[in-house]
């Protein structure tokens, strides 16, 4: 039976949220418009329209649908220019993939982000040990809903009783739990107290690597 580990990319496998982060800003601040560092980082992830929309206007930042897809075109163009090149995987990272693994574990990538944009970000070598990628342009609907995971699942030929996810932010969480899996969450990029939808909270990757090498199949915490 599969046994299968299922990662967000930014703030898990990548440290490029900082990136993100900045470059959101930059293209809000062309229409106008300014958030917080807090707000990009608590909404990671949940870029469908509808909820990106009530996010931003429910913070001061008037939106429409059309001025989001507009400024998110706008997002990726500047990421994709000015900061691609300065993304790296956590230093953690290559060498637990491989020891997952190496252990028997399926991997997944389940991504927001739309392909053209993991293509430029992801080394190959990462890309290469995951049985499965999910992009956020290949599913109806992103995150916080379950059809990324859904999706994923579907894919790998596995069941939500054989499959762990592994996040760092609230919309992932919610879109986990929703499709039924049980969830870890690293506080690489928000403190323990947003990631309380979690099964599991967890320091870092070392932690990470402990849990699930120590465990060794995937169950509720």
């Amino acid at each position: 039976m599969k046994k299968s580990i299922l990662f967000d990319m930014d703030g898990v496998i990548l440290n490029s949220m900082p990136y993100h982060v900045r470059a959101w800003q930059e293209a809000l601040a062309e229409h106008g418009l300014q958030v917080n560092d807090r707000l990009l980082y608590l909404h990671e992830g949940a870029i469908e329209p509808e909820t990106a929309t009530a996010i931003f206007s429910q913070n001061g930042c008037a939106m429409t649908c059309e001025k989001f897809h507009e400024i998110l075109k706008r997002q990726m163009e500047i990421f994709t220019r000015y900061y691609r090149s300065s993304i790296r995987p956590f230093p953690q990272v290559p060498t637990l993939l491989e020891d997952l693994r190496a252990a028997g574990w399926h991997l997944g990538l389940v991504t927001s982000s739309h392909v053209d944009i993991l293509k430029g970000i992801l080394p190959g070598d990462i890309a290469s040990c995951m049985d499965c990628i999910v992009t956020g342009d290949a599913v109806k609907r992103r995150k916080p809903f379950p059809d990324p995971y859904l999706t994923a699942l579907e894919r790998m030929g596995v069941s939500c009783s054989n499959a762990i996810v592994v996040e760092n932010a609230p919309a992932g969480i919610r879109a986990a739990k929703a499709a039924n899996l049980p969830c870890l969450a690293l506080k690489t990029t928000l403190e323990e107290k947003h990631l309380a939808g979690a099964d599991l909270v967890l320091e870092d990757h070392v932690e990470l690597k402990r849990y699930l090498l120590g465990r060794g199949v995937p169950c509720m915490p």
